[in-house]
């Protein structure tokens, strides 16, 4: 049926369905595409802003504090005809600083890039032909045609600037979209052109063991390091390939990492003549630039590009099919696996619904910082409408699941709704688990949705300022002892933070307490910390947790929680906060289905993670028991849910074009990690295990990496690196319940 229905609807729309694989291999270009752009070029143009502004503020700033060699430099090393020695040093200190100022911040970048490409100019003509006074001009030049980046003060407030009642500002804000839209292109075209001859001269000094003559970059041929076959084969890519496509505009992209690749392989063997460096740095630059940019409006790639829209408009976020009569693919849960999954079938001919209780994509892992005043809760949710604007045969429904009517293939809402499919992806999941023990809940919040952290985050507070108003010490070490039960990732997490913000988070804020005389304790059933971890990073979390002033329990079972305490086996530890992190069990999937589940609660699925007896209803993530790791239980992991979701839209695309089925689901391992306070983490990827700051770098970098949205990941990092510098927690209100 779901066949028949996906040829209808492609015949329907006047073509069969030619997108399969030249349309997933645009997709992936464009998935790395948008990486590039909405990632690494803001990144890069911050860098390269900064990098030019610290050269012309240092020479600024020199000339401020030794204003006699501003002057004998303006009269003697680099005089003007048409300008006075003390207009010079005035006009041109003035450029420096002020241009250098305006760079680092990102604001009017536009005419103070202009300034110092005139000072950059002029002292290339005036003073000394360099080659760095090139590069500063063709790179002060790109600010000029581009503008600042997304991470400036422009981008902030160019939309309100825009807006302001101030004269000439109409005028300017023309002026610069006509330099974005016009000169932009062209400009782009002549750095491709430039770096592409270039690049040519230094391949062919290469090849002919040239000594000198190229202008911008010198190499030459060292035959201990590269062979003659070996220097030939490089000489033929930096002279003839990668030159042409840069020049052409054709694969742009893969053309600029080519030659950045190429130019640090030369490097490395040797091969550069002495003094070059500053060259190099320079060229690897503009690569980086335009492997960030592409090759503009002006080239080859946009001519393969819009060729490649008007044959599969699908590419440019048009329908290329109608979706009247298509397989329906209901996907319930927008979480990791969810999100996959809908993605991954985006090209395929069905209909996609994404019903989820909640309106945002939440990243769970990051949850934890929200319960610690580290993080707002919009700083790792994303709406999930935002994520599928573009995607045609996505539809976005809120509303909570009731139940599933298999025999009517619907899933019907808590509003009435029902909504048919042909195929069904449950990806639902998990919450807390109180092992029989539910009433414990209103004693122990454990954390899992935004509710919980900022719960979590009321209650944390509350009681720091409940002990600074207290009088009883007993009623004060009792406010200022937190239990955190469970000593997997989320716990060790959550203690680890919560004993950072009460040592240095608070400090010198109250006058009563001292906060950093709060113990948190973490309890933990079984022998050690992290038991998913190797032994090794146990024993390390455990020791760097203790170094924070955390108590670690181990072998302590929890017999009772109330809201005066715990009872860890046989001792009473009176807390007025505690929280839950020692376990979950899978929503309610199981019990729409009436499918078989396992102890956790989690539908038992087969090797295609279809439910038994029902080839057309899946669960991935939390929500799924599947044996596809190698036999073992697959963990109930982000990249195992995201793996889930790809593997099931693969199988629903097969289905729907009549391929073969792909083979059984294999989770693929890719780490684990965990972090655990200040410059502390470990991270286990089987082969290599870490554990320190570096794996702490590693582990906030991945973090921010996947973070939905652009603007989540600055603002995340931006507060990383704040609370870093600070020791401050910037997000430390108590919201919510009775205050």
């Amino acid at each position: 049926m779901a066949d028949s229905a996906a040829m209808r609807g492609l015949h329907g729309a006047g073509r069969t369905y030619e997108i399969s694989h030249l349309g997933d291999l645009f997709a992936k270009g464009d998935t790395i595409k948008r990486f590039l752009e909405a990632t690494a070029r803001p990144v890069l143009d911050l860098l390269v802003r900064l990098w030019l502004a610290q050269t012309f503020l240092a020479s600024g700033l020199y000339k401020l504090g030794n204003w006699e060699a501003a002057l004998n430099l303006a009269a003697t090393e680099y005089p003007l005809s048409w300008l006075d020695p003390v207009t010079a040093a005035y006009l041109g200190v003035t450029i420096e600083v002020a241009g250098g100022v305006l760079l680092v911040l990102g604001l009017l970048t536009r005419p103070a890039a202009a300034a110092l490409l005139a000072l950059a100019v002029v002292t290339q003509i005036a003073f000394q032909h360099f080659n760095l006074h090139v590069y500063w001009a063709v790179l002060l030049g790109w600010f000029v045609a581009m503008g600042a980046g997304a991470l400036s003060l422009d981008r902030l407030v160019g939309s309100g600037a825009a807006q302001l009642p101030l004269p000439l500002i109409r005028l300017l804000t023309a002026l610069y979209r006509g330099l974005t839209r016009f000169v932009g292109p062209l400009y782009l075209l002549a750095v491709r052109v430039l770096v592409a001859a270039v690049f040519a001269i230094a391949g062919l000094g290469i090849a002919g063991g040239i000594e000198g003559g190229p202008w911008l970059l010198h190499f030459r041929f060292h035959e201990s390091y590269l062979t003659p076959g070996a220097s030939s084969l490089v000489a033929c890519w930096m002279g003839v390939a990668v030159p042409a496509f840069l020049a052409l505009g054709l694969l742009t992209r893969a053309a600029a990492i080519m030659g950045f690749a190429l130019i640090l392989a030369v490097v490395a063997a040797g091969a550069m003549m002495p003094g070059q460096a500053v060259d190099v740095g320079y060229v690897l630059v503009l690569f980086a630039l335009i492997a960030t940019r592409g090759a503009g409006p002006v080239s080859a790639d946009e001519l393969g590009r819009y060729w490649l829209r008007d044959r599969f408009p699908q590419l440019d976020g048009r329908p290329a099919f109608a979706l009247d009569g298509l397989p329906r693919v209901v996907i319930v849960g927008a979480g990791f696996g969810g999100i996959a999954a809908a993605r991954a079938l985006r090209h395929v001919p069905c209909q996609v619904t994404i019903i989820d209780r909640r309106n945002y994509h939440l990243f769970q892992p990051l949850l934890y910082q929200v319960a610690t005043a580290t993080l707002s809760p919009a700083d790792i949710a994303e709406p999930i409408r935002t994520l599928f604007a573009d995607q045609h045969n996505a539809r976005v429904v809120l509303g909570r699941v009731e139940t599933i009517d298999k025999q009517a293939r619907e899933v019907v809402t808590a509003d009435g709704g029902r909504h048919r499919y042909d195929y069904l992806v449950l990806a639902t999941g998990a919450r807390h688990d109180y092992f029989g023990k539910d009433e414990w809940e209103k004693f122990a919040p454990g954390l899992k949705k935004v509710d919980d952290a900022t719960d979590i985050r009321r209650r944390l507070l509350i009681a720091f300022e409940q002990a600074e108003n207290a009088t009883d010490p007993a009623v004060q070490r009792q406010l200022l002892t937190f239990v955190i039960v469970g000593a997997g990732p989320t716990g060790v997490e959550l203690a680890g933070a919560v004993a950072e913000l009460a040592r240095h988070g608070m400090a010198r804020e109250f006058a009563n307490i001292d906060p950093a005389t709060a113990r948190v304790i973490l309890v933990q059933s079984g022998p050690r910390v992290l038991p998913a971890f190797p032994e090794e990073l146990s024993a390390a979390t455990q020791r760097a947790l203790e170094g924070l002033g955390v108590e670690v329990r181990l072998n302590g079972r929890v017999k009772a929680v109330d809201g005066e305490g715990v009872m860890i086996g046989d001792e009473r530890v009176p807390s007025k906060t505690v929280f839950w992190a020692a376990g979950v069990i899978a929503s309610s999937a199981a019990k729409w289905l009436g499918a078989e589940a396992d102890k956790a609660g989690r539908v038992v699925v087969g090797e295609n993670l279809a439910v038994a007896g029902h080839p057309e209803i899946f669960a991935i993530g939390d929500t799924a028991a599947s044996s596809g790791w190698n036999g073992k239980p697959v963990p109930g992991l982000a990249p195992a849910a995201k793996q889930g979701g790809d593997y099931v839209a693969r199988v629903v695309r097969a289905r729907i074009e009549g391929r073969p089925t792909p083979g059984p689901f294999r989770y693929r391992h890719q780490g684990s990690l965990a972090t655990i306070g200040r410059k502390a983490a470990v991270a286990d990827f089987g082969w290599l295990k870490l554990s320190g700051p570096l794996a702490w770098w590693f582990w906030g970098a991945v973090h921010v990496l996947f973070l939905a949205g652009m603007r989540s990941r600055i603002a995340v990092a931006v507060q990383w690196f704040w609370a870093y510098l600070t020791f401050k927690r910037s997000t430390r209100l108590i919201t919510g319940g009775e205050g």
